[in-house]
């Protein structure tokens, strides 16, 4: 919640790192062990927001802007599933655009929303970002969602979830699953089958 201290340990800690691997090694898990700190009662739902907001803040300092190319690629969209955390999403968002992937960036949305929406934009993968376990386990209902719909949509998943459970992606119905936001390029081409 300090923001002057957690400033200091950007400073002193990214100068000697490019800002991806800053931001995975150093952010990301602070993160995780806030969010983990959550689920045991140790840290309230406010300082869990903060965190994430002033990380995201530093996140958008840091990190250089890069623009998407019109390339031909599959309607892809990336999303944060009923979850209050956008930095994984914001880290895969600069991979995506370093990598000259187009994508719909569609923020924070709930599972029903976002089910309507893949199928309104006709997208054909989906990149889904989740910190908390709650908001992992929506992509279950969110896969039954579009399976009703008779949509089949490429799912990717990331976060602290999925990187402790490496079963979970499965037991949710997601195609693939990114250990880091560096990974996703290879998954996407996974998913698409190598192309």
């Amino acid at each position: 919640m300090d923001r002057e201290q957690a400033r200091a340990v950007v400073e002193s800690g990214a100068a000697g790192l490019e800002p991806v691997t800053f931001v995975e090694s150093v952010m990301v898990p602070a993160l995780e062990r806030i969010g983990a700190g959550w689920e045991t009662g140790a840290v309230s739902l406010s300082q869990v927001y903060m965190s994430g907001r002033i990380c995201e803040e530093f996140i958008n300092e840091i990190l250089p802007p890069s623009q998407a190319s019109g390339g031909v690629h599959p309607a892809m969209a990336l999303a944060v599933l009923e979850d209050h955390h956008m930095l994984g999403k914001r880290l895969v968002s600069s991979v995506l655009k370093a990598n000259r992937f187009a994508f719909m960036d569609y923020g924070r949305v709930e599972t029903a929303e976002l089910a309507r929406r893949v199928e309104l934009d006709r997208i054909e993968i989906l990149l889904i970002s989740t910190l908390m376990l709650p908001s992992a386990l929506q992509v279950k209902e969110l896969t039954r969602l579009l399976a009703k719909q008779g949509l089949k949509v490429k799912i990717i998943v990331g976060g602290a979830p999925f990187r402790f459970d490496k079963e979970l992606f499965q037991e949710v119905g997601a195609d693939a699953t990114a250990d880091r936001a560096s990974d996703v390029a290879y998954a996407i081409r996974q998913v698409r089958g190598g192309n």
